[in-house]
C-alpha cells in the first residue's frame, strides 16, 4: 500500500490528501459575503496552492464538482473558471445547487487530481 500524505490540517480535516498518485481536495470556499466572482477567485487560488503542496497543478485535475448556493451565479462563476482552467487539460466537471454550510458562502469547489 502506498503512503498517504496529508496537507493543510484545519480543526478536523486535512484540505488535501494524496494516495496512490491521486490528490483529493476538500471543498474549497471563499470568504462569505463577498461576490461569487471574488469567492471563486479566492478558492481557485487555494486550489492552486494545495495542488502545488501535493506536487501537482491544475493541468492534472481529473474531476471538479462545483456547488453553487444559487444557480443564478452560474455565469459569473464560469467567467472566473474559464479564465483559470487549463483548457488543453480541462477536467470532467459537474455543477449543482446546494445550501452552503455558512451563510454568505456562494461557491464551493471539490477537486480530484493526478499527482
Amino acid at each position: 500500500m502506498s503512503d498517504i500524505q496529508r496537507y493543510d490540517f484545519d480543526t478536523r480535516i486535512h484540505h488535501a490528501v494524496k494516495h496512490n498518485g491521486v490528490v483529493y481536495l476538500t471543498g474549497q470556499v471563499g470568504t462569505p459575503r463577498e461576490s461569487a466572482t471574488q469567492q471563486t477567485f479566492e478558492l481557485l487560488n487555494k486550489i492552486d496552492r494545495l495542488l502545488a503542496q501535493a506536487g501537482t497543478d491544475k493541468s492534472k485535475i481529473l474531476s471538479a464538482i462545483l456547488w453553487l448556493d444559487d444557480l443564478r451565479d452560474f455565469d459569473e462563476v464560469n467567467k472566473v473558471w474559464d479564465a483559470w482552467v487549463d483548457k488543453e487539460n480541462a477536467p470532467a466537471r459537474s455543477t449543482g445547487q446546494a445550501r452552503m454550510a455558512k451563510s454568505g458562502m456562494l461557491v464551493e469547489i471539490i477537486i480530484t487530481a493526478a499527482a
